[in-house]
């Protein structure tokens, strides 16, 4: 058994060796640039880059001309976001996003109401999930936009999207989707859906880093964006940048996998989630599951616990590498604001942690981290002046 137990899978996942595989003629044999359409090397590196974005269109229900590549779901968000906003300026200048977003979809939306555009954060409910009729009654006729994560990167809970989707159409708002936890691991069809705009990245699937996607409505209604960043005109004018034709060929390759064994992984993952929670919350008390349990992704589990310090917890489970919220925010000493929207304590949220397990991990690893999580914690409450039986 590798220690430390890396149970970190929504901060990032290992590369998968036969998308490494399929990627490695890209740095070698079909290294040209895909924008170069004067010789054979830029016309193999086209292709390449094509056929990545025709697999990728298929695995969400899209059409091949509506997925844009970018550097990774950041990107992706900020492009939508600030894309569509500043598209609809002057006709439509309020966005409608909700308290529990990753900040990559919070941030530029602050950024927006910094130039003078209306913003609504609407809070989430104990379980992390939007209320509807709190949402409907948030749209109005300057509404361009409304921002709802598919599945939370901290908790796992999944949005009802479809029913969010059916709202906005009726008022003729777009709807963008943070799908980055979501893409791979549970089925996502835009059409389905009735999403307009929505973020993916590789490297949360067993991809490599700094290549994600941003699918764009083309068809009823085809939707402009204005573009972020300038110099070349690429993408469809959208997003201008050398494209990066190995990792758009990997996240391609990375997707094809995940969809494949997607049903068996995720019923063997929603297996060893509950196995560890169980193990956990049976053996101790004052813990508290964050989260729907009925609707998240199935390998996310996120806990506090009572009377002990996040901190030091993290620093005492050696034997496994987790997180106590989003990567992006882990040098942050506040507490999570996902959870802090959700209701819980200052104290409860910085008393949390995530575990995400991937395909890696086992049912002899899932034994060991809960042993030692409930080592630690019982530790630590013996010396804790804020545990009281």
């Amino acid at each position: 058994m590798r220690l430390p137990i890396y149970m970190d899978h929504n901060a990032t996942t290992p590369v998968d060796p036969r998308v490494v595989e399929t990627m490695l003629p890209c740095f070698s044999e079909h290294f040209g640039n895909a924008a170069s359409r004067t010789h054979p090397y830029g016309w193999a590196a086209s292709k390449l880059v094509e056929n990545a974005r025709s697999s990728l269109a298929a695995a969400i229900g899209a059409h091949t001309e509506e997925i844009v590549f970018t550097s990774g779901a950041t990107e992706s968000n900020n492009l939508a976001i600030k894309g569509l906003a500043l598209a609809l300026k002057g006709r439509r200048e309020h966005l409608v996003t909700c308290a529990t977003e990753h900040k990559a979809v919070l941030d530029p939306t602050a950024a927006l109401a910094k130039e003078g555009f209306a913003t609504t954060v609407l809070p989430v409910d104990g379980r992390g999930r939007l209320d509807l009729e709190r949402l409907t009654n948030a749209l109005t006729p300057a509404t361009a936009l409304v921002s709802v994560m598919l599945a939370n990167n901290e908790t796992g809970t999944v949005h009802p999207i479809a029913a969010i989707a059916e709202a906005c159409r009726e008022h003729g708002i777009a709807l963008h989707c943070d799908a980055t936890q979501a893409v791979g691991k549970v089925a996502v069809d835009v059409n389905g859906l009735g999403i307009d705009l929505m973020s993916f990245s590789a490297h949360k699937i067993y991809g490599p880093k700094g290549v994600g996607a941003l699918y764009v409505r083309r068809r009823k209604p085809r939707l402009h964006l204005v573009p972020i960043l300038d110099g070349g005109g690429h993408e469809q004018g959208i997003r201008s940048g050398t494209l990066n034709v190995p990792g758009a060929v990997g996240f391609a390759r990375a997707l094809e996998i995940a969809l494949a064994q997607m049903a068996a992984e995720s019923a063997r993952l929603a297996a060893l989630r509950d196995r560890l929670e169980c193990a956990v919350t049976s053996r101790l008390e004052g813990v508290t599951v964050n989260g729907d349990a009925e609707n998240r992704i199935p390998n996310t589990l996120n806990l506090s616990f009572a009377g002990v310090d996040g901190a030091a917890l993290l620093v005492g489970l050696k034997e496994v590498a987790v997180a106590s919220g989003s990567a992006c925010t882990s040098a942050d000493p506040r507490p999570s604001h996902v959870l802090m929207a959700m209701g819980r304590s200052k104290e409860l949220a910085n008393a949390s942690v995530r575990f995400s397990l991937g395909r890696g991990n086992t049912t002899e690893e899932v034994d060991v981290v809960a042993d030692a999580v409930v080592r630690e914690v019982e530790r630590l409450r013996a010396n804790s002046p804020l545990w009281r039986k």
